[in-house]
Parts: structure tokens; C-alpha cells; sequence
């Protein structure tokens, strides 16, 4: 995940919106790191009235859950996420947190930390409470490699942006050590707008 200035926005075009909007509508879950939900201050899932529509038509919650995994519990509780009304959040943590101020429905599970595959712990909860099938990560790089390193990812979505940012030492897709592998990826299809690409990865 490449940024410009310490946001991915800059990057991003209307080929690359259209797909990260139609991914969520489609999904049961999204999940993403504390670092993400701040930096890109996470508000609503589904801002649309007519996609919230077509997920209630498909039988789906009008939203998909928003997912969050913290180690350390510092979770950015004064994003607008928290204080949406509509939005169903699950955050998953060692650490107990105050939601007294939170405006969202919010469920909080509490986390082993000696738990040596956390995420999969968490998606098993995910499944069995919460009937999720489809999860959408939308970062971060520690998220991410976390998710690579415990073999819990299916597919790939990757947008090639005909710009260079130069220099800079911004985040990459997957941060933190390397994989004790490498992880072949398959590509399933690529689109093009314009000078962009859009790639899509299956993940072996």
C-alpha cells in the first residue's frame, strides 16, 4: 500500500474508488489496522443510500461489520466510525477499552496475548458469531503481513497508479519481517483506465 504525504488518497483515481466502493458493498466484513482507521479517519462503511439498499435487497445488514485487531488496544476511538450510530463495529484487543463516548454499536472481545495466531482466532469468531464469509482488508502493511504469515489470505486487489512518489520511506503492502516463504501469487484478471492498472491476485 503506497502513500503520497502519509495518505493513500493522492494515489487513488475513479477506477480505483469504484472498485474499493464495489468490494465493500459486496462483503460481509471489513477489517483494518489502528494506524489505518486513523491516518485515513475511517467514517461509515457504506456512505451510498442506493448501495446500502442493494445490500438490504441481497438480504445483507445495510453495512458491512468493521472490523479491528489491536495488540496494544490503542484503538482511534475519535474517528467518525465511532461515533456513526449505524455502523457495527467488533474490535478485538488484549486491553479492555472505555466505549462510554461511542455513539456506534460496538462489541469488544477480548484477546489472549500469548495467542501465537490471533487473527485466525479472530476470524473463527468472525464465522461462528457473526456469519462472516467474506472479510475485505484494507490495511495496513502490518496488518497485512500478519495476515500473510498465519496463510489467512485468498486474494490480492492491486492498483498500479501511473505516478512516482520518489524517495521517502512510506509503507509498502506487507511491513515487519520478512515471510519465512514466499507467497505465489496468480493473477486472476487485470483492468485498465486510462494510464492504470488494476490487478487482481489469487494468493496460493
Amino acid at each position: 500500500m503506497a502513500s503520497f504525504q502519509g495518505r493513500s488518497g493522492a494515489l487513488s483515481d475513479a477506477g480505483d474508488r469504484e472498485i474499493f466502493h464495489a468490494l465493500r458493498e459486496q462483503v460481509d466484513a471489513v477489517l483494518a489496522g489502528t494506524h489505518t482507521l486513523a491516518t485515513e479517519s475511517y467514517g461509515r462503511m457504506i456512505k451510498s443510500q442506493d448501495a446500502r439498499a442493494r445490500r438490504a435487497a441481497a438480504g445483507r445488514p445495510a453495512e458491512p461489520l468493521a472490523c479491528v485487531v489491536s495488540s496494544s488496544g490503542n484503538v482511534p476511538l475519535q474517528i467518525p466510525l465511532f461515533a456513526e450510530p449505524e455502523a457495527r463495529i467488533i474490535v478485538f484487543s488484549p486491553a479492555p477499552l472505555d466505549l462510554s463516548g461511542t455513539r456506534a454499536a460496538v462489541e469488544y472481545v477480548r484477546t489472549d496475548p500469548l495467542d501465537r495466531t490471533p487473527l485466525a482466532s479472530a476470524l473463527r469468531v468472525l464465522r461462528s458469531q457473526h456469519d462472516v464469509r467474506t472479510l475485505l482488508c484494507e490495511g495496513g502493511p502490518t496488518l497485512m503481513r500478519s495476515l500473510l504469515a498465519e496463510r489467512l489470505l485468498d486474494e490480492l486487489f492491486l492498483t498500479l497508479s501511473p505516478a512516482l512518489t520518489g524517495g521517502g520511506s512510506g509503507p509498502t503492502i506487507s511491513a515487519g519481517p520478512p515471510l519465512s516463504e514466499l507467497a505465489p501469487l496468480a493473477l486472476r484478471w487485470v483492468l485498465r483506465r486510462g494510464d492504470a492498472l488494476y490487478l487482481r491476485y489469487a494468493i496460493d
